[in-house]
């Protein structure tokens, strides 16, 4: 049956009223011409192809609008009419369509004739809606009556049917939705798909992976999702210590970009002297130079950005300096780099399709690893789709204050009570990286500290103010939060000068005391000035675990910080409710405190003043040197940086660790070793893999491995610390056996298998044993009043809490 000529006809004289309407401006008739701001008709936008056809409702607003915004929605509906007539007069040409498409073309006629020119402003909502609609059916009803007509003469219509095959049981499922939604998502069209069965099974088959490869489509190539990325020949890294590429590709525009180029200029002699000294510390060994994306989500318009307008205000800045020191590591380090700073950007380096993200990318990813935050993770699920599932080990999430396994296990975390609005995300918890060492689950990926030479040092010595103090505090709320202050100032200023750089526009903020000395907002070296002429520097409680106290203490100053009772977790305070940990924390510097303690760091009960005065005494009578852990050095980040990126890789399966398999040295068969796998280590009370059994593959290297009990109600995490080691998630799948239970001399009547982030672990008083039945699971931080943990601990390098003694 031929299309009805006049139901196009119809279509036609209806598009054109409707576009002669819209053309003219509601407020003064004047038609959009090109002399008057319209499109001209050559222009671009008037050949729009059906995936974007379809997305038009959601790139401009639907709501009605005035002046020039309404001018604006009118020309867009008008260039999709100008489309629809074209699509009718290729429709009045095609020949042998079914009653259906005709049906479909009266149902148009009909809607067209539906619009009424009276009240347009009104109901300029439904009309774009309309409007939109209609090009898409038109577009639908012209692709498909090609298709079929394709198809009678290929004679490929039979080869379309729907498979019934038990390899691909959710194929029809997945045929039958695409019927009903393939117009919900843009991306199906931009893949070919066209409302026709043949193009559904193409699409399912070679772009998804729910359906069989169809015979007569000659394909060449499996579907995307069995697709094994491309080897391409491995290159290798040099170091650079010319940093003008890395400042260009930052880019500029936002405060934010500006203070993390200042920092990366302000560093660069430092950088480059680090990387002189870790290319002789590795003895020009092959690195292998990785195609590295960076998308720093937290700063993109998308996101929201409350950090950038901050910047000279006195707003936070630590997460800026770790992505700055980040992005001039993997620099430095010799990798290839590509930096994101918008959703735009996002989608052109992974090459994602357009629309919302229904459907997969096609081909390899284009990156060995993807540097994001949690932002940039949402917006990365937001337009990869069904491919953020597939390319996810491949993804770092730098994340400041840790994400603990039990809230990174969706299913776990939503049954036990630990889903909040961040975790959740099913990674391996190793690819969460902190800011400070105080997850071990994850990987300490840090920031760093300026160095000072040996003169400076000297110098800084001999100028120092033995009574000058200055607070940690740039924002006036931060004066506001720490009660008893008024108290605990007026004994500092008994003994001290106390200066501040506290924010103000025009008034000094009421909050600071009469006596405090206040700088305002100081640029970064004259705040450093400061610091190197102060004895102390002391904080409030807030902000926590910031970049600014190891500044200090890495220019001669004692920090003082207030001590915690009890400890402020989730439980307890505001801040930290809805994180993705349970991490308590004992002062406002933890890190400062356990790892650099007195006489550089003291931590005391402000509500104490006796215990405060003390403190203060103590501080005036004591001489101290400028000090910076290695870890937070330029070569110390670029240490642990080149090992995480050459060494950890969560895109290989781990196998199930099964002892019986690994051999004594020099046996040719995988027998069950006759001695135990975990023996004694001399001078402690921990346990070591034995010399007799060849160590599996591992990095950190089954060498490092420390393995002990835990005391009931203690965490791995503490358990380790207090033996002087570190817990190393890796190594559980190795001590997750009966083997080192039998090592550690555990009573147990029953072994089981569960699923629960506190096993492995035992109940002395009932025997009871359990192991770790998912991987994902295997946490340090992990507790129970009743039960013991077996831990997996490990040595590490002076000054380098990440990396064990042979992990380089």
């Amino acid at each position: 049956m031929s299309i009805n000529v006049q139901t196009v006809q119809d279509i036609r004289g209806g598009s054109r009223f409707l576009q002669s309407v819209f053309s003219n401006d509601l407020s003064g008739g004047a038609v959009l011409s090109q002399e008057t701001g319209g499109l001209p008709f050559h222009h671009p936008h008037r050949r729009l192809p059906i995936y974007l056809l379809s997305s038009l409702p959601h790139l401009f607003p639907l709501a009605v609008l005035g002046g020039v915004e309404s001018r604006g929605v009118l020309r867009k509906i008008s260039d999709m009419l100008e489309v629809i007539l074209k699509r009718m007069d290729t429709l009045s040409k095609l020949d042998n369509s079914s009653s259906t498409d005709a049906r479909r073309l009266d149902e148009l006629s009909s809607a067209i004739n539906r619009f009424q020119p009276a009240g347009l402003v009104e109901k300029i909502q439904a009309i774009a809606q309309n409007v939109s609609n209609m090009a898409i059916r038109v577009e639908q009803i012209l692709q498909s009556s090609m298709m079929q007509g394709r198809a009678v003469r290929d004679g490929t219509t039979s080869q379309c049917e729907v498979p019934r095959d038990s390899r691909f049981p959710e194929c029809p499922g997945k045929v039958d939705w695409m019927r009903a939604r393939w117009t919900s998502d843009p991306c199906y069209a931009f893949y070919g798909v066209d409302g026709s069965d043949c193009s559904f099974l193409v699409y399912l088959s070679e772009v998804e992976w729910f359906c069989p490869p169809l015979a007569w489509r000659n394909q060449t190539s499996p579907p995307t999702q069995h697709t094994q990325q491309a080897k391409s020949p491995k290159r290798q890294a040099a170091f650079r210590t010319d940093l003008s590429v890395l400042l260009e590709q930052v880019g500029s525009g936002k405060e934010s970009l500006s203070f993390m180029k200042r920092r990366i200029r302000r560093l660069a002699q430092q950088w480059a002297t680090a990387a002189n000294r870790l290319d002789v510390k590795l003895g020009q060994r092959w690195r292998d130079q990785k195609k590295i994306l960076v998308h720093v989500g937290f700063l993109t318009e998308e996101s929201g950005d409350v950090f950038s307008p901050k910047v000279l205000k006195g707003g936070p800045l630590g997460e800026m300096v770790q992505w700055a020191d980040i992005l001039t590591a993997l620099h430095v380090l010799g990798h290839n780099l590509k930096i994101s700073m918008s959703v735009k950007d996002l989608q052109g380096f992974l090459g994602v399709p357009p629309g919302r993200g229904s459907c997969p990318l096609t081909g390899p990813l284009p990156f060995d690893l993807i540097y994001t935050d949690y932002h940039g993770l949402q917006q990365m699920k937001q337009h990869m789709g069904l491919s953020l599932k597939k390319h996810k080990c491949h993804i770092r999430v730098i994340d400041t204050f840790g994400t603990e396994p039990a809230y990174n296990h969706e299913e776990y975390a939503t049954l036990h009570g630990y889903r909040t609005n961040w975790g959740y995300w099913n990674l391996n918890p190793r690819q969460y990286m902190t800011m400070f060492p105080h997850t071990p689950d994850n990987s300490f990926m840090g920031f760093v500290s300026e160095e000072l030479n040996e003169t400076e040092k000297r110098s800084i010595q001999q100028n120092k103010v033995n009574n000058m103090a200055v607070v940690y505090g740039k924002e006036a709320s931060m004066w506001k939060l720490q009660q008893g202050k008024d108290s605990f100032l007026e004994i500092l200023h008994r003994y001290m000068e106390v200066h501040g750089t506290v924010y103000y526009e025009t008034q000094r903020p009421p909050e600071v005391p009469p006596f405090v000395k206040n700088h305002g907002l100081l640029p970064q070296h004259e705040l450093q000035q400061l610091l190197r002429k102060a004895k102390l520097f002391i904080g409030f409680g807030f902000p926590y675990e910031g970049p600014a106290p190891l500044e200090a203490i890495a220019n001669g100053c004692i920090f003082l910080q207030p001590k915690f009772q009890p400890p402020h977790s989730s439980l307890n305070h505001e801040f930290f409710r809805g994180k993705p940990t349970s991490r308590e924390v004992f002062s406002q510097h933890p890190y400062a405190e356990q790892y650099i303690g007195r006489p550089h760091v003291m931590t005391v009960d402000y509500n104490n003043s006796l215990e405060f005065d003390s403190a203060i005494k103590e501080i005036m009578k004591t001489k101290v040197e400028p000090f910076l852990p290695y870890e937070y050095t330029c070569e110390g980040m670029l240490e642990r940086v080149h090992a995480y990126v050459q060494n950890q890789d969560f895109c290989v399966p781990e196998p199930p660790f099964v002892p019986t398999n690994f051999s004594r040295q020099g046996s040719a068969a995988a027998v069950r070793p006759n001695g135990p796998l975990f023996v004694p280590i001399p001078n402690s009370t921990a346990l070591g893999w034995t010399s007799n059994v060849t160590a599996p593959t591992a990095w950190p290297p089954l060498s490092s491995l420390r393995l002990l009990v835990s005391q009931e109600g203690q965490s791995c995490v503490d358990a380790c610390h207090s033996a002087g080691f570190i817990c190393e998630p890796a190594h559980f799948r190795f001590i997750n056996n009966k083997e080192s239970l039998r090592g550690l001399e555990v009573q147990c009547e029953v072994v089981d298998s569960e699923i629960n982030h506190i096993l492995p672990a035992f109940s002395v008083l009932r025997r009871e044993c359990g192991l770790q039945r998912e991987p994902l699971l295997f946490s340090c931080a992990g507790h129970s009043p009743k039960y013991r943990r077996v831990c997996p601990c490990r040595d590490y390098r002076r000054g380098q809490v990440a990396l064990c003694r042979d992990c380089l």
